[in-house]
């Protein structure tokens, strides 16, 4: 059994979100001699402590955004972990640990959410439905475990600047474990920036340029902006956002000159991330007749080129209109990597519904994988309204003080929520067989012939040197002749 063990952070599971978990590898688990469900003492900047959970990866211990806060590490950092002991909290006394958290929540709703948790002075932690508290206080100090005995007290004064390592930078409100159903984009876009952010040393000692932008562009709503304040959040970073029509103005010069405001004040709080929302409106491509829009591209054609490696600035666009930008900003040294936030699929939709689901009081009759199946063509902000428009429904239904969503909310809220991606395109397979058509047996045979055959024994037919048949009835070159509406033609070609 060995004291203590470096392990490296990484992101938490979307569903363990809020719960102070600490997924450590069982091999992990055997040196440090805990079980899950044991406390373990997280030393990072700071020192917190954290519940012990199966997890998976090597010598890595995977913590949600409010444990990282606490402990004053960020995705990638190393920290030292051993086994703690806690005792059981006479008082614990919380603050808010921002403006977004309740300053007056219910003391009996706090306590019975924080049952059973594990918490110290200065660990972070989430209150479903109220926002995020810094314990402040405990007695007895150290770890404890609260109980039903405990007397927690919610003080409304915000908690001091620094409590839980954030260095008193104001927070983005996003975490990695808030996005679902992107892990691929997050990953490149992840790779593009921490990196240049956290260790621009190594780029130096590579002898390469670290990567200066990244353009994010996808349907309306996937999560783009998210993606951006994420990031921005994980790496401590300042966040400047630019929003593309709002620096628009009719005076000469004015928009050149907000846009150098804007990359100042990114310079002058670097390390920062300088996010430009609906990049399209502000770069699209030059032309002779479009004199201020010409001016602004060549102006942020200029910025660009001017950051230095020693100032730590990243520049993030996005849009919907990727075609529509100056292909002059979509070269190597300006926006250097070009990633696609699409539809998110089945899977990709489950995860999203959890999170945005994971507060809310569930019937145990909702079924989110069948949610995720029926809700083809909806993005990441469709499936938030839906689930919004299901508390509302719950909230009609039900006027108690603890209404509880049930699936025929969420049928309600289907009837008025339309997906984003159908307005534009829409792709999926049909699940309809021969089967589901009655008669129309020579008419299947032929379909048959024609179009299942060469996509399915294409090589047979090149082996043997023929060719699959292509027409019917003589010369006609249709696969099925033209009849009256309504005989299942639409049904045979899905």
């Amino acid at each position: 059994m060995t004291d203590e063990i470096e392990v490296r952070v990484e992101g938490a599971r979307k569903s363990d979100a809020g719960r102070g978990r600490a997924r450590l590898p069982s091999a992990v688990q055997e040196q440090l001699g805990v079980l899950s469900g044991d406390p373990v003492i997280i030393d990072g900047d700071r020192l917190t402590v954290a519940k012990v959970w199966p997890g998976d990866g090597d010598r890595v211990i995977r913590i949600d955004a409010d444990t990282r806060a606490s402990v004053g590490a960020n995705i990638g950092d190393t920290v030292q972990i051993r086994a703690g002991t806690v005792e059981d909290a006479a008082d614990v006394t919380l603050q808010p640990a921002d403006d977004r958290a309740d300053p007056d929540p219910p003391t009996d709703a706090v306590t019975r959410e924080l049952v059973d948790g594990l918490v110290r002075e200065g660990k972070q932690l989430r209150v479903s439905g109220h926002g995020a508290y810094v314990v402040t206080e405990t007695d007895p100090t150290g770890s404890v475990r609260i109980t039903d005995d405990t007397a927690v007290a919610v003080e409304p004064e915000l908690a001091a600047p620094g409590t839980t390592g954030d260095g008193g930078e104001a927070p983005t409100g996003a975490a990695y474990e808030d996005i679902g159903g992107l892990d691929e984009e997050l990953e490149l876009v992840r790779e593009m920036i921490e990196l240049p952010l956290s260790e621009p040393e190594l780029f130096a000692r590579l002898g390469i340029e670290p990567p200066k932008g990244v353009l994010l562009y996808g349907p309306p709503g996937t999560g783009k902006t998210l993606i951006a304040r994420a990031v921005a959040n994980e790496v401590d970073a300042h966040f400047e956002t630019i929003s593309g029509p709002e620096i628009v103005s009719k005076y000469k010069g004015e928009s050149e000159q907000q846009l150098r405001d804007a990359f100042d004040r990114a310079s002058a709080n670097a390390p920062a991330i300088l996010f430009v929302d609906e990049i399209d409106s502000i770069a699209g491509a030059r032309d002779e007749d479009a004199d201020m829009e010409n001016r602004v591209v060549a102006q942020l054609l200029t910025l660009m080129d001017g950051l230095e490696t020693r100032e730590e600035v990243i520049v993030i666009g996005a849009t919907n209109r990727v075609d529509a930008i100056d292909p002059a900003l979509r070269r190597g040294g300006r926006f250097d990597r070009e990633i696609e936030i699409g539809v998110p699929d089945e899977a990709g939709r489950r995860e999203i519904l959890s999170v945005h689901t994971r507060e809310m009081p569930l019937d145990e009759a909702v079924d989110l994988d069948a949610l995720a199946a029926r809700t083809h063509g909806f993005v990441g902000a469709d499936l938030a309204t839906l689930a919004r428009e299901a508390g509302m429904a719950a909230l009609r239904r039900e006027s108690g003080d603890e209404p509880v969503v049930e699936p025929g909310d969420f049928e309600t809220a289907l009837a008025g929520v339309e997906p984003s991606a159908m307005r534009e395109y829409v792709v999926e397979s049909p699940t309809t067989t021969f089967t589901d058509v009655g008669g129309l047996a020579e008419t299947k045979a032929r379909l048959r012939e024609a179009v299942e055959w060469p996509l399915a024994y294409g090589p047979l037919f090149e082996e043997t040197n023929t060719e699959p048949r292509r027409r019917d009835r003589g010369s006609d070159p249709r696969a099925v002749r033209p009849g009256p509406p309504d005989r299942s033609g639409d049904r045979l070609s899905r």
